[in-house]
């Protein structure tokens, strides 16, 4: 493995401190910015007030770490939101706009069961471009391409935003492009639905399904999920990306289902050359060293690897493992070490962490376990709380690791 390109960690006094994370983690092209909560950094506690207050105190946090690396908003790629209520959404964006000059980056929306701090009603995480890359690469004034095929929000955010080699889309709700209304029919029609979106997107930009690397898939129900994989299946026919299975609370329109897709994107963006990057290849892997699933556990593609979401799961037997949240929780940190090995990586290549819990109280023994996995500075991170997870596991956790070798042509 090469170590030419420098992960850079970094943290400021005027954002909220963690013990078990790094503000802001970047490398290569881009910014990994941990979940930000509603916390004052001068008090260090829950700001006063409700969902339009706590709403504008995690955007200043952001903006607060964006600023501290010379960046600013604009940069922004891609925010999640995490809300408790899905009702409060309407607030949050009246707030939201107020942060943002230019293109808005792409968003995800999903409420969920839990947040890490008592009283919190929302939290957010982003990306954020970074044209000047890290060393020893030479720094570029790379463009961010932000587009919106039959996109009827493009007033709260884009579509597609490409930076680099990427591209990041907007979580994908089953609303149909004409109608703007979510589709009739149950979670097979709306996956379907959410699908077509996404093909729809890529087909604009000169992209095809096989270009995704990673999807996240949330559900209001998991047991939605056998269905979603029937009809996932019609459209990733040649391989199946990275994945990671989220249990929402609610999700926007009253959906049942959403998607979230990272996309490669060999041609890159200007003044890159997309003759000199157009054949990149997508290298997916598994081993029999961690749980095998239907989707594949790692894929890279140019400076980046992305992990599957990995259970709590033996792969020797493929069944949860015996034992509370310590053990399954140094499972899933085993079976994503085990993964990173087979590809001649380690834990300290990982540069984002998101880890959902069935009982937000049990991130105090996670935090116990997962700091022994690291050697260095620790990642970016988010963690949230969750009502269910896949195999009736108290914990859930996927990555996005650092490639320094990057992928051939």
């Amino acid at each position: 493995m090469s170590h030419d390109i420098i992960k850079v960690s970094r943290n400021t006094e005027k954002a909220p401190q963690h013990s078990s994370s790094t503000q802001t983690v970047a490398f290569s092209h881009y910014n990994n910015i941990s979940a930000q909560l509603p916390i004052d950094p001068k008090t260090n506690k829950l700001v006063d007030g409700g969902i339009k207050e706590q709403a504008t105190q995690c955007l200043t946090n952001i903006r607060a770490i964006v600023e501290s690396i010379d960046h600013e908003m604009d940069d922004m790629v891609k925010i999640t939101l995490y809300l408790k209520n899905i009702a409060d959404l309407e607030a949050v964006d009246t707030v939201y706009k107020t942060f943002f000059k230019s293109d808005l980056p792409t968003r995800t929306t999903v409420a969920v069961a839990a947040l890490p701090l008592s009283g919190a009603l929302v939290q957010m995480d982003a990306l954020i471009s970074n044209g000047e890359g890290t060393a020893p690469q030479d720094p570029l004034d790379l463009v961010k391409v932000s587009g919106n095929p039959d996109n009827p929000s493009k007033d709260l955010f884009s579509q597609t935003v490409a930076f680099s080699h990427y591209n990041n889309l907007s979580g994908q709700i089953p609303r149909d492009p004409k109608s703007g209304k979510l589709v009739a029919g149950g979670v097979k029609e709306q996956t379907e639905q959410c699908l077509k979106n996404i093909k729809s997107i890529l087909k604009s930009m000169d992209h095809v399904m096989d270009d995704v690397v990673k999807t996240t898939i949330f559900l209001t129900n998991l047991s939605d999920m056998e269905a979603v994989d029937k009809v996932c299946a019609t459209f990733f026919t040649n391989y199946v990306p990275a994945r990671a299975i989220i249990k929402a609370s609610a999700l926007p329109m009253d959906a049942l289902v959403q998607i979230d897709t990272v996309v490669s994107h060999g041609d890159g963006t200007p003044p890159q050359r997309a003759e000199d990057a157009r054949l990149l290849v997508i290298e997916a892997n598994n081993t029999e060293n961690a749980p095998q699933t239907s989707y594949t556990q790692t894929v890279a593609y140019s400076h980046y690897n992305h992990i599957s979401g990995q259970l709590p799961g033996d792969p020797k037997t493929g069944k949860l493992i015996v034992g509370g949240i310590k053990e399954q929780a140094t499972q899933c940190l085993n079976n994503i070490s085990a993964i990173l090995e087979s590809i001649d990586h380690v834990m300290d290549d990982i540069v984002k962490i998101n880890i959902q819990l069935k009982n937000i109280a049990d991130i105090e023994t996670v935090d116990a376990v997962y700091k022994t996995f690291f050697n260095s500075a620790l990642p970016a991170r988010t963690v949230i709380g969750v009502s269910d997870i896949p195999m009736n596991a108290l914990v859930q956790i996927d990555a996005v690791v650092s490639n320094s070798e990057g992928t051939p042509a």
